[in-house]
């Protein structure tokens, strides 16, 4: 579970809400169904028509890979590729093959039985570049969807608010109902422009960052395999792959892992 889109929603709705009440407002007049029908029919009717079907109807995948899902661990990869690089020195690459059917990573295991199946490095790095390559093409098409709910949700919401106008000046015969009428009609520019900065645009940076987080674990993945088909050091690999990380992090898990290494030389 992502915490922190959770969090982030709670606090971001409940904010507007809280001060909305602090302003001597009322919950109750903030509900408007037919304005939410109108900003979310809208806004779901505009996104489906500028995005492919594929895309849209995976809009629940979507959610939950931001809400839910948590990219993996890149010090565990770093750990088991280095695992690898040292059974390949020690036994070969062959000694590999084992292993292959017990990875859960569909793109290590790939890269990994290229390797045992003796594939020209170059002709493996290519193969799986072109992986990585579909991989974002495949993130960006769930980013736009939520990009472009962001961007059609503040319209929509001006044209609810406006068809609500249309009612209420066309019916002017109790002007002190005028007032309240009004303000009823503008809830729909409230629904469509909270929408959008609450929701939809937040939701697909979570994804862009998710994304990116996964683009570059999968960049060190490769290296790693490259190397360990090349027969590197596994310290000089775990150095190499340490580099793809914050310094904040590579400092972290080093001094983890020379304490690891310790307590095994001691033993």
């Amino acid at each position: 579970m992502d915490f922190a889109t959770i969090i982030g929603l709670i606090v971001g709705v409940g904010g507007l809400l809280v001060g909305f009440i602090l302003d001597k407002g009322t919950l109750s007049a903030l509900i408007q169904p037919s304005a939410a029908l109108i900003v979310l029919g809208g806004t779901l009717g505009a996104t489906l028509i500028s995005s492919r079907m594929k895309s849209f109807t995976s809009i629940g995948r979507y959610l939950k890979i931001a809400f839910f899902t948590k990219v993996k661990d890149p010090h565990e990869t770093i750990d088991l590729l280095v695992e690898m690089a040292v059974t390949a020195r020690r036994e070969g690459i062959l000694a590999l093959e084992e292993q292959v059917d017990h990875f859960d990573d569909v793109f290590l295991k790939n890269g990994v039985r290229q390797i045992v199946d003796g594939v020209d490095p170059e002709l493996v790095k290519e193969m799986l570049e072109t992986e990585i390559a579909y991989i974002e093409r495949r993130h960006e098409a769930g980013i736009d969807l939520f990009e472009a709910a962001g961007g059609f949700a503040p319209t929509m919401g001006i044209i609810g608010t406006v068809m609500g106008l249309v009612h209420v000046l066309g019916n002017l015969q109790n002007v002190t109902s005028l007032g309240p009428e009004i303000a009823t009609a503008f809830i729909a520019t409230l629904y469509g422009v909270a929408s959008a900065n609450v929701l939809w645009l937040p939701i697909a940076n979570k994804l862009k960052t998710k994304s990116e987080d996964e683009i570059l674990e999968r960049e060190m993945t490769l290296e790693g395999i490259l190397s360990v088909q090349a027969g590197e050091n596994p310290n000089v690999l775990r150095q190499k792959l340490l580099s793809f990380l914050a310094s904040s992090q590579r400092v972290r898990k080093s001094a983890k892992a020379g304490d690891t290494d310790a307590e095994t030389a001691q033993a």
